[in-house]
């Protein structure tokens, strides 16, 4: 097996660990302390912050146009998926028409 291939398999290993681990420390307990439990909701949106942080400071025009159709997609249609679907649309297309 070449190195890439050990790699993903380890990466794929390291991550099913992680969130096993989680799961397994978290039901240990029978309640869960709000703080804690705040904590965990928002670690989705800031996951998304820094996903979205770099290509809004940093990005051309396909990426501001990409993340201003996913906001007025977000605000009009108010789902995840359309507003993903949309802006990676909009980045695929500018992409190549632009050649960035």
């Amino acid at each position: 097996m070449s190195t890439t291939v050990w790699i993903i398999l380890a990466g794929a290993v390291l991550t099913f660990l992680t969130r096993i681990g989680g799961h397994m420390v978290l039901s240990r307990f029978e309640r869960i302390h709000p703080r804690v439990e705040a904590g965990l909701n928002a670690v989705p949106a800031a996951v998304l912050t820094t996903l979205v942080a770099p290509a809004a400071m940093n990005g051309g025009i396909p990426e501001i146009a990409a993340l201003t159709v996913g906001v007025v997609v977000s605000l009009v249609a108010g789902g995840m998926m359309p507003m993903f679907l949309s802006s990676a649309a909009v980045l695929i297309l500018l992409r190549h028409l632009i050649g960035q």
